[in-house]
């Protein structure tokens, strides 16, 4: 233990036994056990203690290794995600333009669409030939004749069909 022989320690406690009695020495050895138990906790936070800073040193030299490493590196130009917040504002922008597009357009039913193009009267009747003229007889076969009903024999039937009854 501590340089101790058995023999010698086996002295100590006959020691003990002569000075401090028999009656005596068990409330001595709980004692000393207990004082014993919160040397070894006392020690072993103390052990911890120094374990974490060595741990954090450690920590630091390792932080320190890697900012002089990186230092002409721009961390922030390498963040992914500033990419894919541009593309998604660009594009709730387009969707916002368009959005406020279609409302104007509603808003004034009236209006002619902007991609409409603009001709004059003028310019749109020359662009347009004129139709060759069409004989009366291919009329009447694209269009059917249609009977109109006379005025006088609709007049005719109402009061026969009234004197039936």
């Amino acid at each position: 233990m501590f340089g101790i022989d058995s023999s010698e320690l086996l002295l100590i406690a006959v020691v003990a036994l002569v000075v401090i009695g028999p009656k005596e020495l068990p409330a001595l050895l709980k004692t000393w056990g207990k004082w014993m138990s919160q040397m070894r906790g006392m020690a072993s936070e103390f052990r911890g203690h120094v374990d974490e800073m060595v741990r954090q040193s450690e920590l630091d030299q390792v932080k320190k290794q890697l900012e002089s490493s990186i230092s002409g590196v721009d961390v922030a130009a390498l963040d992914p995600t500033k990419e894919f917040k541009q593309h998604l504002q660009d594009g709730m922008a387009e969707g916002e333009k368009a959005l406020a597009d279609a409302k104007a357009s509603f808003d004034n039913p009236l209006a002619e669409p902007e991609s409409a193009p603009q001709i004059s009267a003028d310019v749109a009747l020359e662009a347009v030939p004129e139709p060759p003229p069409a004989a009366p007889e291919a009329l009447a076969e694209i269009v059917p004749a249609v009977e109109a009903p006379s005025p006088t024999s609709a007049h005719d039937d109402k009061p026969k069909a009234a004197a039936a009854s």
